[in-house]
């Protein structure tokens, strides 16, 4: 039945020019199409429209078959011969009809599909799609420009494998399809690349830009999150790393430059490029495209053969640095690791003392170990933590001796966190401890450019009022800090300051030890009251739970014998800081009492 009605409306339509054709001819041969292909009688149709005399009827009307061709070659249920001739219908199909309607019908059957059928129909239409856009001779630039986005549109909904187990065994076949794209978009880098420059035309600029679109998004998708090792025992096959690769072959094919593209964001910055819209560079070199692009090069030696050994240090830092922001500021494990693998590689070309000061001008100098603090403090992968305090103390280690105290002002200036500013404090200590060493003059952290980093160290946010539990770590590193200058630096060589007036740090003890004494009472009355009500109660610990508040943080419910262990913690850690405070006001109050006993003998004088 299926098959009468089909030869029916062929030879109605036969001889007749487009326009005389009916919108119900359209519907009839569509599914009349479609009910053969299902009843499998794929052969008789393919014989059909293979004679001749159909062929004006074809060539208009063939592209109805797209969509029921793709159903049918997608069951999984169908005989391999049922479905090698879909196929061969499909081919058919491709090299007579009209291709602006075929590529209509083919990206309209890409963009519909879902789920598993996502990557089947993908690599099912590629071939096709690129023997339909060869063909076309008006509007290329844009329909190819229309198929790589409708492609990568469709392929961003499948998950990047992460593992090299996930990768070899592709379940969502991304690597299968992005293989398949780099053959897809072959012939068209070939036909930029070949065109001189004398012969270039509006069209082959169009083609260029649909071309650099498409390498740009896949740079951010799927390779931004791929892992791209290189090939050893375990891993036989990286696809990825190989559609890496063809990515960068494409760009340079394309005329782009390697080296400009990683100076583009810094030139950007400085406005040195042509009168352009920034927000039209913005869209055609995306910073996260560009930053997976640094990354290829300079941690994975992907294309690095096309890019000059000529920079220094410094300055591969600096045009790195806004990539590096950009990636170190994401949430994702496989991103942020991208983002500190090349904040290290580039850290790691500079020797220590050795980077200026006046680099720290630049704005994302401060900005990245800022956000660097964050991954420290926030990042929920235990190993990224860590690895992004090495990565801090190395950048810290790389600046002069001037960087290293501007850096230290900013950072104690910016950072919230206790346990940052305790660390940073630290590392102050440190090299206030190389420059009291003999033969080391270092101005920046001795005699008066200290004192201002001391007057940020030695201070208390809030005063007697600030949150003592909450700040431990950096109260401690400032008593530490405080008790190794008094004991270090002797008051007749005063190498630091230190000893020229010491009633400043009499600003810091003081409301210091006002709030330990108010903590310790709070605290002390809160175990009274906790122990008494036991006592009262008599009630076992299981069903006397409650919430309780130290330092500022609301902790899980626990029984009273937990909340009263927490309570004895919190006044051991106050005892601590009482005993560090207690022998510095040991060492400096005979000290205070005889400048100020001269300091009255001087005033009876007058």
């Amino acid at each position: 039945m299926a098959l009468e009605e089909l030869q029916g409306v062929i030879e109605r339509c036969r001889g007749l020019p487009e326009t005389e054709f009916k919108d119900e001819d359209h519907s009839i041969f569509q599914s009349a199409a479609c009910q053969c292909l299902e009843e499998g009688h794929a052969a008789k149709l393919l014989e059909i429209l293979q004679d001749g005399q159909n062929k004006d009827f074809v060539i208009c009307m063939g592209w109805n078959l797209v969509g029921p061709i793709v159903s049918c070659a997608l069951k999984d249920e169908q005989e391999t011969e049922h479905r090698e001739n879909c196929l061969k219908i499909l081919d058919h199909v491709v090299q007579i009809s009209n291709p602006k309607e075929l590529l209509v019908g083919l990206l309209e059957q890409i963009e519909e599909a879902f789920g598993n059928n996502i990557s089947k129909t993908i690599l099912l239409l590629l071939q096709p799609l690129q023997t339909v856009l060869l063909k076309m001779k008006h509007k290329k630039a844009y329909s190819v420009g229309l198929s790589l986005a409708t492609i990568h549109s469709q392929l961003s909904k499948l998950p990047v494998p992460f593992t090299n187990e996930q990768r070899t065994q592709d379940a969502h076949e991304l690597c299968k399809c992005c293989m398949a794209v780099t053959s897809f978009v072959k012939p068209f880098v070939d036909e930029v690349s070949q065109v001189t420059e004398s012969k270039r035309k509006p069209s082959y600029n169009e083609l260029k830009d649909e071309l650099l679109k498409f390498c740009m998004r896949s740079l951010e998708y799927p390779l931004l999150s791929a892992q791209l090792q290189p090939l050893t025992e375990e891993i036989e096959d990286n696809s990825l790393r190989t559609f890496a690769a063809e990515i960068l072959v494409f760009l340079v094919a394309i005329g782009e430059s390697l080296p400009v593209l990683m100076v583009h964001q810094l030139l950007q910055s400085r406005k040195k490029l042509r009168e352009i819209d920034p927000l039209e560079e913005d869209i055609k070199y995306p910073t996260n495209s560009l930053a997976c692009l640094a990354y290829l090069l300079f941690v994975q030696h992907i294309g690095i053969n096309q890019f000059p050994a000529v920079y220094s240090p410094g300055y591969f830092l600096q045009f790195n640095v806004e990539y590096i922001a950009a990636l170190i500021s994401r949430t994702e494990e496989s991103i942020l690791s991208k983002g500190l693998e090349l904040y290290e590689h580039c850290l790691l070309t500079i020797e220590d003392d050795n980077l200026s000061h006046k680099y720290l001008e630049i704005k994302n100098y401060l900005n990245v170990p800022q956000d660097l603090m964050k991954v420290m403090t926030l990042c929920p992968f235990e190993h990224l933590r860590k690895w992004s305090l090495k990565i801090f103390q190395q950048y810290i280690d790389k600046f002069d001796l001037e960087g290293k105290h501007k850096l230290f002002r900013c950072l104690l200036k910016t950072s919230s966190h206790a346990g940052v500013q305790g660390y940073i404090i630290q590392n102050i200590k440190n090299q206030i401890d190389l420059a009291l060493k003999p033969g080391n003059k270092n101005v920046w952290f001795s005699g008066p450019h200290l004192n201002p980093l001391l007057h940020s160290v030695l201070s208390l946010s809030e005063g007697a009022e600030t949150d003592l539990l909450q700040n431990t770590d950096r109260i401690m590193a400032s008593l530490n800090l405080l008790r190794y200058l008094v004991i270090r630096d002797n008051e007749w060589e005063n190498q630091t300051g230190l000893w020229t007036d010491l009633f400043w740090i009499e600003g810091f003890l003081k409301p210091l030890r006002t709030g330990l004494n108010l903590s310790k009472a709070h605290y002390e009355a809160e175990i009274r009251t906790k122990r008494e009500n036991r006592r009262i109660k008599d009630v076992p610990d299981r069903e006397t739970q409650c919430s309780l508040t130290v330092g500022g943080k609301r902790l899980p419910k626990m029984t009273t014998a937990m909340q009263l262990e927490v309570l004895q913690s919190a006044i051991y850690t106050f005892d601590v800081m009482e005993s560090v405070q207690a022998r510095i006001e040991e060492l400096i109050e005979p000290k205070m009492k005889s400048r100020a006993e001269d300091k009255n003998a001087a005033n009876g004088a007058l």
